[in-house]
Order: C-alpha cells, then structure tokens, then sequence
C-alpha cells in the first residue's frame, strides 16, 4: 500500500503511455517526420503527453495535473495544439485516471475541486469531439446542420458518457481511500489492544511488587522495631550493668532504628526502573508551606531552638507529616482555613506542633471522609515510628492537634544541664513503648 501511494501515479502513467502506444502501432503516423508539406507531426503526440504527465503528478500536485488537462483543453479550443481526431478522443481518459489517484490520496477541498474541474472538462471534451470546427471537420459524426444542431442531437450523450467515467473512475478513489482508512483503523485497534495488554501486564507487575514491597515493609518493621524496643527497654532498666553492655545495646538500638528507616526509605523511593527518586528534605517545607498557601490555607509557620541536622529518612518522615497535616486541614477545612506550626528543636529532639480546624468545627461530618488503609493518621504515626519517636492526634476544642516527636540520631546538642542523662533515659523508655506498640501493629 505504501509504494501504491508513492509510485502507483508514476506507474500508472508509464502503463497508460505504453498502452496506447501499443495500441495504435502502426495506424499512426510517426510523432515528427517530414511529409510532402514540410515538418508532420502525429496529432496526438503532445496530447498523449500532457495527459501522461497528469496521471504522474496527480498523487502529489493535484493542482498540476488539473492544471495539464486544462492546459490540453484550452490550447485546443484555442487551436494551438492539435485536435483528436475520432481514433485519438481515448486520450481523454487519462485525465479521469488523475481523478482516480486525487480522489484515493487527497482529501477534502482537493476532492470537490477535482470532481467539478473534471465535470467541466467533460463539457470541454464534448464540444471539442462534436462541433465541425475542430478535427479539420471530421469528428464522431457527419455535420448536417452545424454545431447547433450537433450538439443538441448528441451532446448530452456524450457529456453523459464522460462523466459516467469520470464518476466511476472518482468511485475507484473514494474505495481506495476508504480501504487504506479501513487498514489503517484496524492497524490503530490492534496497537491500542496491544498498549492495553501491555498496560495490564505492568499493572499487574506493579501491584505484585507493592504486595512484595508491603509485606517485606511489615517484616522488617515488626522485626527491627521489636529488636529497638528490646534493646531500649533492656537499657533503661539495666542501669547497674556495665558500661559496655549499655553501648552495645545502644548500639543495636540505633542501628535498628537507622536500618528501619533506611528501609523504608528505600521500599517508597525507589522508581520502576530502579533509579531511586529525590526525596525531600527540611528545606523543601518552606516550598510546601509556599504551595499549599497558594491553595487558599492561613499558615502561620515558627520555630525555636538551634536545628540539629536530622537522619535523611528523618526529614523524609517529617516532610510527609507536614504535608500530610496541611493536605488533611485542606481536605476538611475547605479554603481559608488557618493552620499552626510550630518546630521546637530546643529538647532532646525535633518537637513538631500542628494544628487547624477541626472538621466539625467547618460544618462535616466527621465520618463523611475515612481514612484508607495506610493513609492519614495510621500513616503518620508509622512514619513518626519508623523514625523513633511518636505522634499524637486529636481534637482540642475548635482545633485538631497533632504533635510529633522526632529523637536526634547522636543525642540533643541543645541540652546541657545536670538532667540532661535522665531526660535522655526517660526518652529512650518512651521510643521503646512507641517502638513496641508499632511492632504489635505491624504483627
């Protein structure tokens, strides 16, 4: 189909060309030659030529082979290129076989302008095979009574037969075209039922690796949580044993924590193709806190203390509370609702206060928006777990709080007094009772 549309006009022209070449050997004269009178030409020649060169042009220049077979015509009317003689009138024809490729391969305008061109030029090709005054007066006909009488008697006959072939031949075009749509059609099906079992097959790929993803999130959260907790507690209450045996399991308390976070920073970071993904970061609260005011929220944002550079899964964990807290006061507080925060870096970790008002307090219903397996405030008490502190939440009044506690990794630079040992130790019983409550979750 491709090399009909490219080189089926140029084909179809030689063929044509031949053709008729073959078929009048020997009943012509030769196209130049010298006759008795000087310097003989075939009459037929330059015709035959005008109407081949229409049929090579009409797939890619309809406008030029249009043009030909009007420029064949008027230099006739006009006497300046030979007329048919009554063997010569099937040259013609080759301009209904243009229309055949203008109608396959060129839509619209083109079409309308090609069918009414030809409607003409049929009307052009009647008068010139009938009126006496052309084909030195030998036509189809004998001529009694002029071209009046001629082309009364037998004009519409004619007319009517050319524009029967040029319909037939425009039909031809329009099935050509209709055919190759018809393929193409069914070529776009079979690539969107393609796409489609394609798509499918990563859905079902995708699904498989976020089952895998969860439960290999929930194994080695209940494991490495239990073993944070056990360490922790065993230190708090281990205060008599010796100082190597308090570093050790300080030791295999951080590093679970640390291994969990890491974890799970790994299971949400990593893309399909294995690249992993930049994932945010403190600094980026203050572009969501820009973001979400843009989106109609009252924030008011502050802060106390010296910050203290937290663990990179840490700041994972306490940009998405932030963005969950301002995604939450959003979805139920509607537009203009005023929101608090306030990061207290002055005890031994990163204290978060975040409130706004309640649902109830906006005119909801409280049970109108349920939270989805893993989303909300299940999700965020994970991800304050996971980084080894914890988060409460609730309503207060005409205000929904929500306070996390975030430990820092190496111990609180900000305190510095006598109690700084025990407010450490009364931290560390505390993340063991939160790392334990989330290792019963998860189990």
């Amino acid at each position: 189909m491709k090399f009909a549309r490219h080189w089926g006009a140029p084909v179809a022209a030689v063929i044509f060309f031949s053709l008729w070449c073959v078929a009048e050997a020997g009943r012509m004269a030769p196209a130049v030659g010298f006759g008795s009178g000087g310097l003989v030409t075939w009459p037929g020649t330059l015709p035959l030529v005008l109407v081949t060169l229409a049929i090579a042009v009409a797939a890619w220049r309809p406008a030029a082979s249009l043009a030909l077979v009007a420029l064949l015509l008027a230099g006739q009317l006009a006497y300046l290129i030979p007329p048919m003689y009554d063997n010569d009138w099937a040259i013609y024809i080759g301009s209904f076989v243009a229309l055949v490729f203008i109608a396959w391969l060129h839509q619209g305008r083109a079409r309308l302008v090609a069918a009414g061109a030809n409607v003409l030029f049929a009307a052009a090709m009647s008068f010139l095979l009938l009126s006496w005054r052309y084909g030195a007066g030998v036509g189809w006909y004998f001529h009694f009574g002029g071209d009046w009488a001629m082309l009364r008697q037998n004009g519409w006959q004619l007319f009517s037969l050319f524009v029967l072939i040029a319909a037939a031949c425009f039909a031809v075009g329009l099935l050509l075209a209709l055919y190759q749509e018809r393929g193409s059609l069914f070529r776009a099906r079979d690539l969107a039922q393609s796409t489609l079992e394609a798509a499918e097959v990563d859905l079902i790929v995708e699904q498989e690796r976020t089952r895998i993803a969860r439960d290999l999130h929930d194994v080695l959260a209940h494991s490495l949580a239990v073993i944070a907790a056990q360490a922790d507690g065993t230190r708090y209450l281990s205060k008599d044993q010796p100082k190597t045996v308090l570093s050790a399991l300080e030791n295999i308390a951080g590093s679970a924590r640390t291994a969990l976070v890491d974890a799970q920073r790994v299971i949400e970071g990593v893309r399909d193709d294995g690249m992993a993904v930049p994932q945010p970061r403190l600094s980026d609260i203050e572009v969501l806190i820009e973001g979400m005011r843009r989106g109609s929220l009252k924030i008011e944002s502050s802060e106390s203390g010296t910050r203290v550079e937290l663990s990179g899964g840490q700041q994972v964990a306490v940009y998405r509370i932030v963005q969950e807290c301002l995604t939450n006061a959003l979805k139920h507080g509607g537009r203009g609702t005023a929101v608090r925060l306030h990061f207290d870096w002055s005890g031994p970790g990163l204290t978060l206060h975040a409130a706004s008002a309640t649902v109830a307090a906006r005119g909801h219903s409280v049970e109108s928006a349920p939270h989805r397996s893993g989303r909300g405030l299940p999700g965020m008490r994970e991800r304050a777990h996971m980084a080894g502190g914890w988060l409460t939440a609730g309503p207060d009044g005409e205000q929904f709080r929500v306070t996390v506690f975030i430990p820092y990794t190496g111990g609180s630079p900000n305190t510095t007094d006598g109690g700084a040992g025990d407010r450490s130790s009364e931290q560390a019983a505390l993340v063991a009772v939160s790392a334990t409550a989330a290792a019963d979750n998860h189990g």
